[in-house]
């Protein structure tokens, strides 16, 4: 797309579709819906089967998870933990 900027991770009104994200991300929804409660960012790798003992390993999962906060499509509470939308 020439000088226009494309979001990858549209924004919940705008296409609720999920079909639409990439299949990280729906793979990272999937996990934290099917959760009992809110998902630290270590919990969710680990159901990924990502490695959790190099914190540098967790934060482009927690750069993921802000996103989908930011783009309305999960709730990042004050603690640092992620909830599903309604």
């Amino acid at each position: 797309m020439a000088g226009r900027a494309v979001l990858l991770i549209p924004h919940r009104s705008e296409n609720p579709d999920e079909a639409a994200l990439p299949a990280d991300y729906r793979k990272i929804l999937a996990i934290v819906r099917a959760a009992d409660g809110p998902m630290q960012v270590r919990a969710v790798s680990e159901e990924l089967g990502l490695e959790v003992t190099v914190r540098g390993k967790l934060e482009p999962l927690r750069a993921k998870l802000t996103k989908l906060g930011d783009r309305g499509r999960l709730h990042k509470r004050p603690d640092g933990r992620f909830t599903a939308r309604s």
